[in-house]
């Protein structure tokens, strides 16, 4: 990623908060079971969610118990998951980065980063996530990845690749592919993935594809014709009046060693 788009990184959703809300997809059940299984994530831990957004990842870790500070720089952002999860006594919410989560030393039993940790400088997050973890603390980091397997999954690919404004540069499957988070972790980490899905009508698929930083918004010259690409793309795709948005929710575990 370039130094000038991760300098924007924690204002790019400001204008797109409520696509974001409406339209990102949750993740499976199966993410947190297999952190309860296999890592042994329990209720009365604590947690630091680490540009918690919305707060969709955030309240998965409340529900289950653990006592979680949601640290997240955008304020537009910040207030909804505010809004949202206030009736939670274990929700905390603080402006901070990755680089400087405001957190106390050894503070907590896990970090946790759900689809923000490409928008990271890997060597400072590093730095703060080592300081501020207990001795034994694991970190975990979560992506929902579109697929590109699918008829739906693959038009929608050359879609964004026809109107993104810098694609190449944000995403975040290059983390995963260019020895990042080996770097990151210091050992290869552990990784698991499971199936996720929306079934998206056409506002919800509009609203889907706004939502994503890199595509114009709507004071953008391409807007109409990429609202129109994408209304062409859902005709073509649709069953029953909705599309099949699908994803593979993918995990990597570990401690920072």
């Amino acid at each position: 990623m370039t130094e000038q788009a991760r300098f924007r990184s924690t204002e790019r959703f400001g204008d797109r908060v409520d696509d974001y809300l409406r339209a990102r997809p949750d993740y499976p059940p199966g993410v947190l079971r297999w952190l309860r299984e296999a890592w042994g994530l329990r209720s009365g831990q604590s947690a630091a969610d680490v540009g918690s957004g919305t707060g969709i990842w955030t309240r998965h870790l409340t529900d289950a118990g653990l006592e979680v500070t949601a640290i997240e720089p955008n304020d537009a952002m910040r207030r909804i998951a505010e809004r949202l999860l206030a009736g939670s006594p274990r929700f905390r919410s603080v402006c901070g980065t990755a680089a400087a989560t405001t957190l106390e030393p050894t503070s907590v039993d896990w970090i946790t980063v759900a689809q923000a940790f490409h928008w990271f400088d890997p060597a400072e997050s590093r730095r703060e996530f080592t300081r501020i973890l207990k001795p034994g603390g694991r970190v975990a980091l979560i992506w929902n990845n579109r697929r590109h397997d699918t008829p739906f999954g693959a038009a929608y690919e050359t879609f964004v690749r026809d109107f993104a404004t810098d694609y190449a540069d944000v995403r975040h499957e290059r983390v995963e592919a260019d020895g990042t988070l080996d770097r990151f972790f210091g050992v290869r980490p552990a990784r698991a993935a499971f199936e996720n899905h929306q079934r998206l009508d056409w506002e919800g698929l509009l609203r889907r594809c706004r939502s994503s930083s890199y595509m114009p918004g709507e004071n953008h010259d391409r807007y109409a014709a990429m609202v129109g690409s994408l209304l062409t793309l859902f005709k073509r795709h649709e069953q029953a009046g909705r599309v099949s948005f699908d994803y593979e929710t993918r995990v990597y575990v570990g401690s920072l060693v």
